[in-house]
């Protein structure tokens, strides 16, 4: 059986993040507080072995990945970047829906962006990298809020539209991994809590 864990890291606070704006493609840095909540990952994330380390380049996912220590490890995957919101890019959930009420990302895509589809052929890829070293051990992504939550879904098998149901805030570790080789989640939304 299986053992291997996936831990789903997103990417601390950025000034779009705390605004509620979609952030795909604009390359924005970490706050103060994300910078500081990045670090609190450092030692939780020592006390793991990793075999695969994985980043978004997106800057804020790869000032994460090295703020909590494990950048020299890193490899860049493009395949993790967030979803590319097109038109949608810096604009809140609210202003979104004054033009289009009842839009989700998870269903609906993005005018000028990626569909749900492109979204899931990116995180199948993702999926399949991960499983190819199950039996050599635990892995760690860092990542996007979106693209995680859909990332979650595919790792159970249900579609990128069943990210919607789970919520994620910045800077949190997710644990994805088996029961019995059943893909499972472990941990979801978990914060790290400054002591």
């Amino acid at each position: 059986m299986s053992t291997q864990r996936v831990l789903l890291i997103r990417h601390g606070e950025t000034e779009w993040s705390l605004n509620r704006r979609h952030t795909g493609t604009t390359d924005i840095p970490l706050t103060d507080n994300g910078r500081s909540a990045a670090t609190l990952l450092k030692p939780v994330l020592a006390d793991h072995a990793f075999t695969l380390v994985l980043t978004s380049p997106m800057r804020r996912a790869w000032e994460t990945c090295e703020l909590a220590g494990l950048n020299e490890r890193a490899q860049v995957d493009r395949d993790l970047m967030e979803w590319n919101y097109g038109d949608y890019e810096g604009l809140t959930p609210k202003e979104i829906h004054e033009k289009r009420p009842g839009w989700m990302i998870f269903t609906d895509g993005a005018p000028g962006g990626e569909s749900p589809n492109q979204v899931r052929a990116r995180i199948d890829r993702v999926i399949t990298k991960i499983r190819a070293v199950a039996g050599k051990g635990n892995v760690a992504v860092f990542s996007h809020g979106h693209l995680i939550r859909a990332l979650g879904a595919r790792w159970l098998g249900l579609q990128v539209s069943d990210g919607r149901h789970f919520l994620l805030e910045p800077a949190t570790i997710n644990v994805v991994s088996y029961y019995r080789d059943v893909p499972a989640i472990e941990h979801w939304n978990a914060r790290i809590i400054r002591q």
